[in-house]
């Protein structure tokens, strides 16, 4: 027996020395790579929607919002018409899509919202941007861009809006609101972040395989300084003053903030921390759901929480 035990534990020996080595092998590309890394994260490779509205039962239009004033920049937004009185805003997660918003947007124009979905820049279909700082501004911007668009049609000009910000769009749908006075909203939701930390966010979107790393780059040394690099850089390129500041539309708009108590890249802990700066945030953790699983792992009560939150922070 004692032979056996001998021998399985120099045959797990072997791989992980295996491991070490390559890992130490490509140390020298480790922070190049990390570097790229921080680049494609914001411009990732354009995936094909996988399912449109009228693949759930939606009635939609498409509707190009400008960019930057006008000129052919612009966003792709799904414009869902329900009660022209209430409306929702909707983004998505980092390298995804509008449609990856589709099951949500169900819930809300089935209650009866009108719901706008786009696609942030360099996503879908909405225009690319080159540039490589000041992504939080960029970001930002896309966000006031469509509410600002719905506010200037006639049938929307009263509507009380809310923005449902999702994964790595839940930072600028918060950093929205220091632009309140020119772009009031009236209610904002959390799906899956933000945090109080940034830099934790993108070491863990690495961890969780949210992002192309050959295996060499994935652990050990090489793993370790690919994350530091990555992570400081994406930070660096937001370009922003994090977290936002307790004063003026921060006091005094509804948040619901929905976490995942099984959140590996944004945990509920981060969220929470936020959210206890700003008076007028909820925090739901939901059990056992992961990153932006919230809705199928629980789907009645991330319903019922998202729902009645609209309800008592749209009504007329």
């Amino acid at each position: 027996m004692a032979t056996e035990r001998t021998a399985r534990a120099e045959t797990a020996r072997k791989p992980r020395f295996w491991s070490a080595a390559a890992s130490a092998a490509a140390l020298p590309v480790a922070p190049v790579y990390g570097a790229f890394l921080s680049y494609f994260a914001y411009h990732p490779p354009r995936k094909p929607y996988h399912r449109t509205p009228a693949d759930l039962g939606l009635d939609s239009t498409d509707v190009r919002v400008p960019l930057d004033g006008g000129g052919r920049r612009g966003l792709h937004v799904w414009l869902c018409p329900g009660d022209p009185e209430r409306v929702v805003v909707m983004g998505h997660g980092l390298g995804l899509s509008k449609s990856a918003s589709l099951t949500q947007a169900r819930l809300l124009n089935e209650a009866g919202y009108t719901v706008a979905l786009f696609d942030h820049r360099n996503h879908g279909r909405s225009s690319g941007d080159r540039a490589c700082w000041g992504m939080s501004e960029r970001h930002t911007d896309d966000v006031i861009a469509v509410v600002r668009h719905m506010r200037s049609l006639e049938e929307y000009a009263s509507a009380r809006i809310a923005v449902y910000g999702f994964s790595i769009s839940t930072f600028p749908s918060l950093y929205m609101l220091r632009k309140a006075a020119d772009c009031p909203v009236d209610a904002v939701v959390f799906d899956s972040g933000p945090a109080l930390d940034l830099q934790p966010l993108f070491r863990n979107f690495v961890a969780a395989g949210g992002l192309p790393v050959p295996g060499p780059l994935r652990t050990g040394v090489s793993g370790r300084v690919l994350g530091r690099v990555f992570s400081a850089l994406a930070t660096a390129m937001l370009q922003v003053s994090w977290p936002p500041p307790v004063s003026g539309a921060y006091e005094d708009t509804p948040m619901l903030f929905l976490a995942g108590d099984d959140d590996r890249i944004i945990p509920a802990a981060g969220v929470r921390a936020l959210a206890e700066r700003y008076p007028l945030a909820e925090v739901h953790v939901l059990a056992g759901a992961g990153h932006l699983a919230g809705v199928k792992t629980e789907p009645e009560t991330y319903a019922e929480t998202v729902l009645g939150f609209l309800r008592r922070t749209l009504k007329g």
